[in-house]
């Protein structure tokens, strides 16, 4: 049998409650999870502590019973060595270096809405991102590679370590993801905003690091 295929049987503890609920708007990302799983040779339980998730809740994207949240995307996407547009099974033609307004699809996950800014397949990925208020903003995120942000719309809240900032339309920042951060929308309106961040192809420089954040989580953004 191949190791990726040896999905646990046994259930680990609850973990909190995701406030997604089961996937209806994103029926490629289950298979799609697994097939790059496979393809990456991962176990599940390799597979899950890359991405800083449990075994079971990797277990239950795959099978469709959760939807995976934006920051989820992006975590498995670098444990995988891949783009989020690969994930949600979105196979381009070409490489285009520009990509149009009325190309730009958006998804949701976790409540979040974003849409592809760049073209995929790329050392980096590009998105615009609307963030509702109260969506995720206490989830603390520590993984490897640099992060970039500037704001379009509204006000958000970047927590970078110890330190707070309330971000306007036209600021930006740019941090090291190793730094826990935490983003949130200020106003009851949410906030909008450009976001670039590595792609790591490297499943072992994608290891989620440090103690144990709210939630027991550590993802992307």
């Amino acid at each position: 049998m191949n190791p990726a295929d040896a999905d646990a049987d046994a259930d680990p503890a609850p973990e909190a409650a995701d406030p997604a609920p089961p996937v209806d708007a994103l029926p490629a990302v289950a298979p799609q999870l697994r097939e790059l799983r496979r393809r990456a040779a991962l176990t599940l339980e390799a597979a899950a502590r890359a991405a800083g998730l449990s075994p079971a809740h990797l277990s239950r994207l795959e099978t469709g019973q959760r939807q995976p949240s934006l920051p989820m995307l992006l975590a498995l996407a670098r444990t995988y060595g891949t783009t989020v547009s690969e994930l949600l099974g979105e196979t381009p033609a070409d490489r285009d270096a520009v990509v149009r307004a009325p190309d730009m699809e958006p998804t949701a996950a976790g409540g979040w809405t974003y849409w592809q800014a760049g073209a995929p397949g790329r050392g980096m990925q590009a998105l615009r991102v609307h963030v509702p208020h109260g969506a995720q903003g206490d989830i603390v995120r520590v993984h490897a590679g640099e992060e970039w942000l500037y704001v379009l719309k509204g006000r958000l809240r970047l927590r970078l370590g110890d330190t707070a900032y309330t971000l306007a339309p036209g600021d930006s920042a740019h941090f090291d993801s190793l730094t826990p951060h935490r983003i949130a929308a200020a106003d009851p309106g949410g906030a909008d905003f450009l976001f670039v961040h590595t792609l790591l192809q490297s499943p072992a420089t994608a290891l989620c690091l440090g103690g144990t954040t709210q939630g027991g989580r550590h993802d992307g953004i």
